[in-house]
């Protein structure tokens, strides 16, 4: 059956799970404090994402459904990741989504939390007229990708995890001669140091 709505987000979400998730900030922290942090994360994801009524959003976790954290309420459908690497799981969720008639799809993680609706609205605005949106992360990767249809190319050969993410995939989109726009500049949250500047920034507010 056919949806509907115009919009719909996917969510990729690792599951809550000591030892599994920001490995690297665990180094620092430890597996408890960092399970802790990533609940955190994955609540303000969701809090972000109640406002948009008229959007489905899509979970896909990463190794089995799970329900949410107590403190999050979201309307949501679950899903599993399904591919060996991030690039082929991301391209089935894109495939599996836009088959339910979806028209604009946006994917973000659960690890940006100056993510806001503001600029998730943003993303939906410039699908309206760009092929392709992107939210550039400061480590040189992508916090959001956005399209109007499936570019296989873009989950192809690309390095994942390193800052080359998003130089390479522009790179796809220039040569596919899409057109793109970019959101504004933010930090995901995968080190010690990446927390310690979120909180800073917290306390400013």
């Amino acid at each position: 059956m056919k949806s509907r709505n115009h919009n719909a987000i996917i969510v990729f979400q690792k599951n809550l799970v000591l030892g599994k998730v920001k490995t690297r900030l665990a180094v620092d922290l430890g597996k408890e404090k960092t399970l802790d942090i990533y609940r955190h994360l994955v609540i303000s994801t969701y809090k972000v994402l109640q406002p948009l009524k008229d959007t489905e959003i899509f979970i896909f976790f990463s190794d089995y459904i799970e329900e949410l954290p107590l403190d999050t309420s979201l309307n949501f459908t679950g899903y599993l990741q399904k591919g060996n690497d991030l690039g082929e799981r991301m391209l089935n969720a894109f495939s599996e989504v836009f088959d339910k008639g979806h028209q604009s799809i946006v994917i973000i993680g659960t690890d940006c939390p100056y993510l806001t609706k503001e600029i998730l609205m943003d993303a939906f605005d410039i699908l309206e007229e760009d092929d392709v949106v992107l939210g550039p992360a400061k480590d040189g990767g992508y916090y959001l990708l956005g399209m109007k249809t499936v570019i296989p190319e873009l989950f192809k050969n690309i390095p994942w995890s390193t800052d080359k993410v998003l130089e390479l995939s522009l790179d796809v989109i220039r040569s596919q001669k899409l057109s793109f726009r970019l959101l504004p500049l933010l930090s995901d949250i995968d080190t010690l140091e990446d927390w310690k500047n979120y909180t800073k920034s917290v306390k400013k507010e």
